[in-house]
């Protein structure tokens, strides 16, 4: 969070009145009191994020109100995903009352510590493997697959990993029996699987885990003779950074998978990210810039049936969803509402969290625009989702709702979902 800070002040209070606007006309466009702007001007509180947003676009500063509070990263070295191990054993607890664990430890860890013991699982003595086999495995692994990514918009991740986690091994292992373009495609699908894995960590919170999945999809995908995932790599750790709130290495990540090397539909995906990251920044013209490369990319994709489709596949119109979500960073709520409002009504109502993901930002940006009963229409039936999906990543912007509307505690629609908004957005212990 921005701390209190005079030069801030100072710098808002200059460009207000460059701008030739009172301290009520600025506080009547942004849908903050008098009294707190006041106290921002004079260095006693802190800005919010929302706020310097919504003020950087009121008064057209062009990223300068957010640059101001955010801090500086621009020499921070690029994420990376944790050190390699010795992937010959993958250790997976499952428990019957909940907590489960996977732990990849390399064989002689095992050894030391006596779990060799342990009940084996063996899938006999190594050979080829019959390509009707093969085939047929990689046929409902397939299908499989499609059911877990529709099964993982209405169920949280924890009911998911182990299954997934194990179809990862099952095509990572029977590759190493297969030939020619059987093993390929059986190393191409293990690779979307441990990616899906990597995004599910994400969406438990635990971004080590979630870096590390993908740097196994990466490894998977090359090993098939795929180079082009380890672009979308970089997409998925600028995600990471993102909700890290850090714009320069989202925008240099997503920039470095936007090579002509990789597909039109991964440059389009880094393109979209890139979009996010300016509109962290405040940058209006350089977000709007990227989602123009991103629709150009995206309209030019091509994929076969047989290949599952890297990234969302509940977006109807991804550029549209994506450019609503930048105009809530850009501090542009009503615009924001307006794309938004327009998006969700094209996405499927069982797509649970995609519809929780949009709509929680979508809630967001009619409560900064001032719609304060409207903003409570809009996320009260998506709480249920909520719980539902158990989502680190959309509870990130519940928890700036939820800020946004404890300013308004005397309204009945507020005080009526204050209970829920409480428990949803509690921090988890576990």
């Amino acid at each position: 969070m921005p701390q209190p800070s005079t030069g801030f002040g100072e710098e808002l209070r200059k460009r207000r009145l460059n701008a030739g606007l009172s301290l009520t006309a600025l506080a009547a466009a942004v849908h903050y009191s008098k009294s707190q702007l006041s106290k921002v001007e004079r260095g006693i509180k802190a800005p919010s994020r929302d706020l310097v947003r919504l003020c950087d676009a009121a008064l057209h500063a062009d990223g300068a109100l957010v640059g101001m509070t955010s801090g500086s990263t621009a020499d921070a070295p690029l994420v990376q995903a944790s050190a390699g191990v010795d992937e010959e054993e993958w250790v997976m607890h499952l428990s019957p009352d909940g907590p489960s664990w996977f732990q990849p430890i390399g064989r002689r860890q095992v050894v030391s510590a006596g779990a060799v013991s342990l009940m084996r699982l063996r899938s006999g003595v190594p050979g080829p493997v019959a390509t009707a086999s093969s085939g047929g495995m990689l046929e409902a692994s397939r299908s499989l697959f499609t059911h877990y990514r529709r099964l993982g918009q209405s169920v949280e991740p924890g009911f998911l990993l182990p299954g997934l986690i194990a179809q990862t091994h099952t095509l990572r292992e029977l590759s190493a029996h297969a030939d020619g373009s059987i093993r390929r495609e059986l190393l191409a699908l293990g690779s979307r699987y441990a990616e899906y894995v990597g995004w599910l960590m994400q969406e438990t919170g635990d971004e080590r885990a979630a870096l590390w999945w993908t740097q196994r999809a990466v490894d998977l995908a090359a090993a098939g003779g795929d180079r082009a995932l380890g672009g979308y790599a970089l997409v998925r750790r600028a995600l990471v950074t993102l909700y890290q709130d850090d714009a320069s290495q989202t925008v240099a990540l997503a920039r470095r998978a936007q090579s002509s090397a990789l597909p039109p539909r991964i440059r389009g995906l880094a393109a979209q990210r890139e979009a996010q990251g300016h509109a962290l920044a405040g940058d209006r013209d350089a977000c709007l810039r990227a989602l123009d490369r991103a629709r150009t990319f995206l309209d030019r994709q091509e994929g076969s049936a047989d290949t599952p489709v890297i990234g969302s596949m509940h977006l109807p119109d991804s550029v549209g969803m994506v450019t609503g979500w930048c105009l809530v960073d850009l501090g542009r709520p009503g615009e924001a509402a307006e794309e938004l409002d327009r998006q969700l009504a094209l996405v499927a109502r069982d797509a649970v969290r995609t519809q929780v993901r949009y709509g929680v930002r979508r809630a967001l940006a009619h409560a900064s625009n001032g719609d304060i009963d409207h903003a409570c229409a809009v996320v009260a039936p998506l709480l249920d989702g909520v719980a539902t999906v158990q989502s680190a990543t959309v509870t990130i912007d519940l928890r700036r709702l939820a800020r946004l509307l404890a300013r308004h505690p005397d309204r009945p629609a507020v005080r009526g979902l204050a209970p829920r908004l409480g428990t949803l957005t509690r921090p988890s212990h576990s």
